[in-house]
């Protein structure tokens, strides 16, 4: 089976307010499976944001735990990310899942993933998936060069990763804290 390549996530924390888009396409090997994928998400009413890139079934399983994790630790992001990646690098079951996940809300964002990396940026920017290095380096230009909002630079990146990486497509899913 070939692998499935979905996806650019791009965050964005600045001056308060955070940005976090992701892009809809779905790719096996050479052909474009799917155009319009929503990979960007609110949880916990609304307060905070996930993206995910990775298989989109094991994906949906990291959500629903980070949002059980949220609500068993009423809704501090932080203690929701270090529980969710304890478990999921602890637990045989979930060890095989394939994603990682960026979470935020209005005051603090994570990059997690399987081995058991909990990351929070230095800059306010983190990206993941197949153009998110793409992505990356495109908001770090813009945030340290404009005075864009996060909304914005979001926009601008995702639009100049979409033109670079052949895993990532202009149908942006954009949500804002």
């Amino acid at each position: 089976m070939e692998a499935i390549h979905a996806t650019t996530i791009l965050c964005v924390r600045k001056d308060g307010k955070t940005a976090m888009g992701g892009d809809g396409q779905v790719s096996m090997g050479h052909t474009v499976m799917k155009h319009t994928a929503r990979k960007v998400r609110r949880l916990y009413g609304g307060k905070v944001l996930a993206g995910f890139a990775g298989s989109a079934a094991d994906a949906f399983t990291l959500f629903e735990l980070f949002e059980k994790k949220l609500n068993e630790h009423s809704g501090s992001v932080s203690r929701a990310a270090v529980e969710l990646a304890r478990e999921w690098r602890m637990d045989r079951m979930l060890r095989r899942l394939e994603a990682l996940l960026i979470v935020c809300d209005e005051s603090e964002c994570f990059l997690i993933s399987g081995t058991g990396d909990v990351i929070s940026p230095d800059d306010g920017v983190l990206a993941i998936g197949s153009g998110g290095n793409y992505a990356l380096s495109a908001a770090r230009a813009l945030v340290q060069n404009t005075s864009l909002s996060p909304k914005e630079v979001v926009e601008k990146a995702m639009k100049i990763t979409a033109e670079i990486c052949i895993y990532t497509n202009h149908n942006l899913v954009l949500e804002e804290l």
